[in-house]
C-alpha cells in the first residue's frame, strides 16, 4: 500500500479525569495499532529550530505532545498536511513512507514519540532527493 498523509491520523487517547490530575495510559496494541518496541522524547529544543527532516522505510509511530505545542509538516510526496499538536491526551499516528518535520515549538515543549522497532539507522531515509526515489519505487 502506498504511504499518504490521509493514512496519518491524530488519535485521542483514553483520559481519566481527576481533579488532582489526568492520566493517560497507553496499552500496546489497544489505544494504537501497533506494538510500542521503543519511547523516545525530545525536550529543551531551542525557539526557530526545526527537528526530523526525514522518513522511516518501516517504523510507524505516534507523536504525543507530552507537554507544550509543535507542528508536524507529513509529506508523501503528493500531499502535504501540517498537524499541530497541544495536548498530551493526542498523538498523531505516522506510518512507514512519510517525510516529516517538526518545527515551531513553545517553549518547554516535550515531544514523545512511541515507536513499532527499535532503533534502526537503516530504517531512517535522511534526505529528500532518497526519500522521492523510495515512494517512486513503491
Amino acid at each position: 500500500m502506498k504511504a499518504s498523509v490521509f493514512n496519518c491520523n491524530v488519535l485521542e487517547l483514553p483520559k481519566i479525569l481527576n481533579r488532582s490530575g489526568n492520566i493517560t495510559a497507553i496499552n500496546n496494541t489497544d489505544e494504537i495499532p501497533f506494538s510500542i518496541k521503543r519511547v523516545y522524547y525530545l525536550y529543551d529544543v531551542p525557539g526557530g529550530e526545526t527537528r526530523g527532516g526525514h522518513a522511516h522505510r518501516n517504523l510507524y509511530q505516534l507523536i504525543v505532545a507530552a507537554s507544550g505545542s509543535f507542528d508536524i509538516v507529513i509529506n508523501d510526496g503528493k500531499n502535504k498536511k501540517t498537524i499541530t499538536l497541544n495536548r498530551p491526551n493526542y498523538g498523531l499516528y505516522v506510518t512507514p513512507g512519510i517525510w516529516r518535520e517538526l518545527e515551531n515549538f513553545s517553549s518547554g515543549a516535550v515531544l514523545l514519540v512511541l515507536a513499532s522497532l527499535p532503533y534502526d539507522e537503516n530504517d531512517y531515509i535522511r534526505s529528500f532527493d532518497s526519500f522521492k526515489e523510495f515512494i517512486d519505487e513503491e
